[in-house]
């Protein structure tokens, strides 16, 4: 996942607005949005080459998501991130002692920033940090850098899921994540992958023959604890191949 915007509002009649876009080369296998049939409280997508996913819900308002950190020298994890996810969603474990976990296993594992949280709270880690943080009622977006790094793509998202927020829709959320206007040259990062792939990188909405944007996820909780997903599916230079839609 390398683009995630979303709304904590805790004591609102909707809580938690989530617009995600998992991006990732298309030959690497994967499911899209589902029931899992050995954990059956998990509805996420699913990466088949090692069983993780990148954002998910679980039983009791579980919630987690994930992005990678783009950094072309840092080596090779030796676990997989999308683990990360799966195990929070999958397991029971109290958020303080899971993320006391994951913090110190994060070496084991590629640079990331991990999202999760439930109905009453919401945390943030980012692997370079010493400490998960508790997130404040406000609008944050994370790509593949800190939380709020003001990457062109993520500022651009963040401003339009602010103008949706009055009232969110899945189509409206998954219109933002469908922006494929790359930045203009002079407001890029640079995070040592060079200009032709740095431009690549800079949309919201990411297309190529090889890589880019693969499932796009909006996700509308409410108070009550009812949660509304949405998912659509991309191949090769942005082809449309299905949507799923899950109410809980």
């Amino acid at each position: 996942m390398c683009l995630i915007v979303f709304a904590w509002r805790p004591g609102h009649a909707q809580p938690l607005i989530v617009a995600a876009n998992r991006d990732e080369f298309y030959a690497r296998p994967s499911l899209p949005l589902a029931q899992w049939s050995d954990f059956p409280q998990v509805y996420a997508g699913r990466d088949l080459e090692a069983g993780g996913t990148w954002l998910g819900l679980g039983a009791n308002g579980r919630f987690a998501a994930l992005t990678n950190i783009r950094d072309p020298h840092q080596p090779p994890g030796r676990r997989s991130r999308g683990e990360l996810v799966a195990r929070f969603l999958s397991g029971e474990m109290p958020i303080d002692d899971y993320l006391a976990d994951v913090v110190a296993r994060s070496p084991e594992y590629g640079g990331f920033n991990l999202l999760i949280g439930n109905t009453h709270e919401l945390w943030h880690f980012n692997a370079r940090e010493s400490e998960a943080t508790m997130l404040p009622p406000g609008v944050y977006g994370v790509s593949n850098a800190g939380l709020d790094t003001p990457w062109p793509k993520l500022l651009k998202a963040k401003a339009a899921l602010t103008e949706v927020l009055e009232d969110p829709q899945p189509q409206a959320l998954l219109a933002l994540l469908g922006d494929a206007q790359v930045a203009p040259f002079a407001e890029l990062p640079d995070t040592g992958v060079g200009l032709a792939t740095e431009t690549l990188l800079s949309s919201v909405f990411i297309a190529s023959q090889s890589y880019g944007t693969r499932a796009s996820t909006a996700l509308i909780v409410q108070a009550d604890g009812t949660r509304h997903l949405l998912e659509r599916s991309f191949g090769p230079y942005g082809g449309h191949l299905g949507e799923v839609e899950i109410r809980l």
